[in-house]
């Protein structure tokens, strides 16, 4: 029993499955510990080894961790409950900041390519059997990534950058296996990583991307696979600069058999050139999604890398969803071509608002970070007073513990954070300088 909660099964899949919908459904809350091995085993009437393979099994999938003598507990965020629960409601009348969705303004409209394709597609449908990918989309994306410095691969399309690397880990991960992770990173890929029964290791990082030294660590510490944000890093807007990319280049050229993934979901929206680790190992993709620039909604993001790796992601697509429809593939065709989005202009009116907040910022002794994309990082000793209080000033805003890791190691990025007397100059700021759109929606 854990509190009004009882554990039941016979087997350890059972055992796993009912410690799992009490996760999900809040009757077992993170944090909470577990029962013993020997008890539990004791109460259920099965053997220790029994219990022992369902906690395994538990942990292999991120919802709980255990900690030698002082036991298991369930995770402060487990795999069954996602990062988005760590956030706060908006209510009416209050501008959502929190959600991070680019501005309404900024996105182009789909009626001309959405017309145009489905006029090509009376004439010429698709069917099983159809290639993975658009021979038109494939050549304008290869000449997009060559003129960013990328090296030529075979390409492949999937569901957006989450699913991108999600495929790759899966292509070449077992549970168990290490990946080195930006810290504070996406809550999303720090979701994933325990859910598909891996390790993460955290890696801090600066305004110019993740720190040499603790990529090596992480190297050294048994991580397989690095995962790291090209520009506009989520949540602190961090970019990697050309020193720090021959820095890690450098690094990486002697563990050849790191899988290295690389997230560029900032083009066509940043203002700073991509400087690419792609090659640096053997094993390694780029993964370049629409979301940011074109609209959440259009699902789908390009993928290169060595050819072992995209024919394995393509090899798995084809047992599963079969492809990404080409009607997604040739909507983004037809915006590329006709340059719906004008990447100069998005990047310059993110900016504005950004640096502007920063400045403000600046202006009251608040230091802040926001290199490129959509984000300005403010580190809070409180945060839960901060996010309430500017709240309560009209400001929803996403709490950093939603891209923190659960022991994060030494961020260089936190600074001396400001205290609870000076949250409101915080939201005097925001106020200043976030051009609003409307009530409830990203300015």
């Amino acid at each position: 029993m854990l509190g009004e909660y009882r554990i039941e099964g016979r087997r350890a899949v059972e055992i796993a499955a009912s410690v799992e919908r009490a996760v999900g459904s809040g009757g077992l809350a993170p944090g909470e510990l577990l029962p013993p091995m020997r008890e539990l085993a004791v109460e259920l009437g099965v053997n220790p080894n029994t219990v022992a393979a369902a906690y395994r099994s538990l942990r292999d999938r991120g919802v709980i961790e255990t900690a030698g003598r002082r036991g298991s507990r369930v995770r402060p965020r487990p795999a069954t409950t996602s990062r988005e629960a760590i956030g706060v409601d908006v209510p009416e009348g209050v501008r959502d900041l929190a959600t991070g969705n680019p501005d309404p303004a900024l996105l182009p409209s789909f009626r001309a390519a959405l017309a145009a394709v489905s006029v090509q597609y009376e004439h010429q449908s698709m069917f099983y059997g159809a290639p993975l990918v658009s021979a038109p989309l494939a050549r304008l994306a290869q000449a997009q990534l060559a003129a960013d410095g990328v090296p030529k691969g075979p390409i492949t399309v999937v569901s957006g950058a989450l699913d991108g690397v999600e495929r790759v880990l899966a292509a070449h991960l077992r549970p168990g296996d290490v990946v080195a992770v930006e810290d504070p990173g996406w809550g999303g890929l720090l979701d994933l990583i325990p859910a598909l029964g891996l390790r993460p290791e955290p890696v801090a990082l600066d305004d110019e991307g993740p720190l040499p030294a603790e990529v090596e660590r992480a190297v050294r510490r048994g991580a397989r696979a690095l995962v790291v944000t090209s520009r506009a890093q989520n949540p602190t807007g961090a970019a990697v600069s050309a020193d720090r990319c021959r820095e890690l280049r450098t690094l990486l050229a002697e563990s050849p058999e790191l899988l290295l993934i690389e997230d560029d979901h900032g083009h066509g929206i940043v203002d700073l050139p991509l400087h690419a680790l792609a090659g640096a190992t053997d094993r390694w993709v780029l993964v370049r999604s629409t979301a940011k620039a074109y609209g959440p909604d259009l699902r789908l993001a390009v993928l290169t890398g060595d050819p072992t790796t995209v024919d394995r992601v393509g090899g798995r697509l084809r047992l599963g969803p079969g492809w990404v429809s080409h009607l997604l593939q040739d909507t983004v065709r037809h915006l590329w071509e006709t340059e719906a989005v004008r990447p100069e202009r998005v990047a310059a009116s993110y900016a504005e608002r950004r640096d502007a907040l920063r400045a403000a910022l600046a202006e009251q002794g608040i230091e802040a970070f926001g290199r490129s994309g959509m984000n300005v990082w403010v580190p809070v000793p409180d945060e839960t007073v901060a996010v309430s209080r500017l709240q309560r000033a009209g400001w929803a805003v996403a709490p950093g513990a939603r891209f923190r890791m659960a022991s994060p190691p030494g961020i260089r990025l936190t600074v001396s954070g400001i205290g609870v007397e000076e949250v409101d100059a915080v939201a005097d700021a925001v106020a200043a300088s976030v051009r609003p759109a409307s009530p409830g929606r990203y300015g």
